[in-house]
């Protein structure tokens, strides 16, 4: 009996000892993302709702940073292990000296709108008009004040003649059209659908789709993405591995399933009260994402053309793209 009760008990102790090794045994990250309630950036918090990041033994945690520039200072800062932000900001660290690469590629377009108010709309026709405007921008140094300063630089405006004003997204945006502070602005759904369908501002140039890409911008842009320090991927393969693991299948996912599926997953206050404004924006958008998360070949030298043509950083500078991203991690990628 006594043999019987020992036994009971250091096998209880042996399960107690697995359970506190299986739960140590779950991986740290933090991740950190330029909106979290952006369409664009869905599949970061759709991976966390999945539950892929768990299979995977990863203890996730996600930070929300509306700018992305931000964003990619408390990764350059070691803050973070990882952004999903624009592939952009990989090129344009590279000219200041350090290296970030794109793990896994989310989407090949902007994702992104410029809209104009709607008291503007017969003053500012074009980009050629952004000359003595207020443009509305996530944060200076943003992907959206890259976008915003090619489209005005690339219709004969000069970066002296136009303003950009950080402004956020969502509320923030929305409240800087409708307070006369910005008499244009780039942002992505949902606030695209809350303001054009409110009439409160006009689609001026539309980046959405992958065919207004490249008649906009000359190519497929890659932008949504997760990106981290090329150095700390270096020494992390394996973690880095079972991101890049979660990611493919929750791209996967949003290839094999309904806008209103999707939807299903995502927090009730992503919405913004217009569940289905919410679920039409996205049907449309769900073709930005990239179904494997590999960086299409032409990408990476039409970000770069759109970024030598304005940024001082960047022009001028010997850019090796090959840097700038890596597909080890997608082509190895098991999602089963």
């Amino acid at each position: 009996m006594k043999h019987s009760v020992l036994r009971l008990m250091m096998g209880a102790l042996a399960l107690s000892t697995v359970s506190h090794s299986a739960f140590a045994a779950n991986d740290k990250i933090t991740l950190m993302v330029g909106g979290m309630e952006k369409q664009i950036y869905l599949p970061a918090m759709l991976a966390q709702r999945l539950g892929y990041f768990k299979e995977q033994g990863l203890d996730v945690e996600l930070l929300n940073e509306p700018a992305g520039v931000d964003a990619e200072n408390e990764l350059i800062a070691g803050s973070v292990q990882g952004v999903v932000g624009f592939y952009d900001h990989t090129i344009d660290i590279q000219a200041k000296g350090k290296y970030l690469e794109s793990v896994v590629q989310f989407s090949h377009t902007p994702g992104e709108v410029e809209l104009v108010a709607t008291k503007m709309a017969d003053k500012i026709k074009s980009p050629a008009d952004f000359k003595g405007k207020t443009l509305g921008v996530t944060g200076l140094g943003s992907s959206t004040n890259f976008l915003t300063q090619y489209l005005g630089v690339s219709h004969g405006v000069k970066l002296s003649e136009m303003t950009s004003l950080p402004v956020g997204a969502g509320n923030t945006f929305i409240a800087a059209m409708q307070q006369g502070k910005i008499d244009a602005g780039m942002t992505t759904e949902p606030t695209i659908s809350r303001l054009v369908d409110t009439g409160q501002a006009k689609v001026l140039i539309d980046l959405r789709s992958p065919e207004n890409t490249q008649k906009v911008l000359g190519g497929l842009y890659p932008a949504a993405s997760l990106y981290m320090q090329t150095q700390w991927v270096q020494e992390h393969k394996d973690l880095t591995q079972k991101l890049a693991n979660a990611f493919v299948k929750t791209l996967q996912y949003i290839h094999t399933h309904s806008a209103e599926e999707i939807t299903q997953k995502m927090p009730a206050d992503y919405y913004a009260g217009d569940r289905a404004a919410y679920v039409k924006a996205l049907a449309e958008g769900k073709k930005s994402f990239i179904p494997d998360g590999r960086m299409p070949e032409s990408g990476p030298a039409t970000v770069l053309k759109v970024l030598s043509a304005f940024d001082q950083t960047v022009k001028g500078h010997s850019i090796d793209l090959s840097k700038t991203y890596t597909t080890e991690f997608v082509s190895a990628a098991k999602t089963q």
